[in-house]
């Protein structure tokens, strides 16, 4: 049975200066806590998110039940991989979001109007600065592990950089140390579905009081096929015809799969902000740390202090096991702490937030491993 959770918001009037060269003058981040911090304070591990989740990673809300389950609780939880009994939980909601931080359909203090296309764009190291100065309010100096898949597992490689001495541990799960050309390709399109939305108007649809569901779905549906494996889709769905026979129609729907994405897409259009979905794509896309040291990863991970854990999945084709290779080479040509686990798991991509004994079982042992750890540079 999950355990109830509670939003919170934090405000910070502090100006926090973006890559950009903009700058948010104040904003709020929405997050969430499970379990207790100690005394030391040394026991908090920090969940990333990916494009699409938020600072929910786990329990539910109160009167809401299984329909409001986090995005994360079969991984975080009392007695779980990630045992709430031992460490404290935080969940955060990145900016540019729309689940609670500031974001494109929050007003602009400067103009009393929403922010809309407005909004700053914003970059991976710009959410860890504000998720550093989330943790720095809570009193955490050192967090024991910053944790995440896909997106998040670039959040917690970020840290590693941006904050290396308030890293004890790194996770780093079905993720990359930057977009090949093929995903920002899958991105672009997406956001031209979007863009070309009649119902878009460039980024300020609020005030025309509609939504550019249109460009949501599509991008959706391309998103949705990348997380799937080969096998998945074809053991799921097939050829299966939606109906007895085929219809012969050019735009209804006759097979399973379309009506699948038909259906996720239509569901994402109703939840999901537009401006955040261009946002946080495009932080996906810019996300390359290596780039100024000359494209050399190597060099970029030098100044790291974190011991990692890396999580790859032998049938993601998004962010293909190589990738994590990548990252796992630099660290060891670095002289890092590093483990390394591949998992030959069915789901694709988004195998890192499902059921597998194998890799739920590699998390919860690294966890028990560092339970007992001092939080210190003399694990290092």
């Amino acid at each position: 049975m999950s355990f109830i959770a509670t939003p919170q918001v934090m405000n910070f009037s502090e100006p926090l200066l973006l890559r950009s060269g903009q700058s948010l003058d104040q904003y709020q981040l929405t997050y969430e806590t499970y379990g207790q911090l100690n005394e030391k304070k040394d026991n908090a591990v920090l969940i990333c998110h990916a494009l699409n989740a938020s600072h929910h990673v786990a329990g539910t809300y109160a009167g809401a039940g299984e329909d409001s389950v986090g995005w994360w609780d079969n991984m975080i939880g009392p007695n779980k991989a990630v045992d709430t009994n031992k460490f404290f939980v935080i969940g955060v909601n990145n900016l540019g979001s729309c689940f609670g931080s500031t974001g494109p359909m929050h007003l602009n203090p400067h103009t009393q109007k929403i922010w809309g296309a407005d909004f700053p764009v914003l970059t991976v190291e710009d959410w860890v600065h504000s998720q550093e100065r989330l943790v720095s309010a809570l009193g955490i100096s050192q967090l024991k592990a910053v944790m995440g898949g896909s997106l998040g597992g670039m959040q917690a490689l970020s840290w590693s950089l941006e904050f290396p001495e308030k890293v004890a541990h790194a996770v780093v799960i079905a993720s990359a140390p930057n977009l090949n050309a093929e995903n920002i390709a899958f991105n672009e399109v997406a956001r031209r579905a979007i863009v070309n939305d009649p119902d878009f108007h460039g980024g300020h649809f609020y005030e025309h009081k509609v939504i550019p569901k249109r460009g949501l779905k599509i991008a959706r549906m391309v998103g949705h096929i990348t997380y799937l494996s080969d096998d998945v889709m074809n053991s799921k769905f097939g050829r299966s015809l939606k109906n007895e026979k085929i219809q012969y129609s050019t735009q209804n729907v006759e097979f399973q799969i379309e009506s699948y994405l038909r259906y996720q897409g239509e569901k994402f259009s109703e939840y999901f902000d537009a401006n955040t979905y261009l946002l946080i794509t495009r932080a996906l896309d810019y996300f390359d740390p290596a780039k100024q040291y000359e494209n050399n990863l190597t060099k970029a991970l030098e100044n790291t202090q974190a011991k990692f854990l890396v999580i790859s999945f032998k049938t993601d084709w998004r962010f293909a096991p190589s990738r994590s290779r990548e990252i796992v080479k630099a660290l060891i040509d670095n002289k890092r702490c590093v483990t390394y686990a591949e998992i030959d798991a069915p789901h694709g991509h988004d195998a890192f937030l499902l059921e597998d004994e194998r890799y739920i079982s590699v998390v919860r042992s690294y966890f028990d491993g560092i339970s007992n750890t001092k939080n210190s540079a003399e694990q290092v």
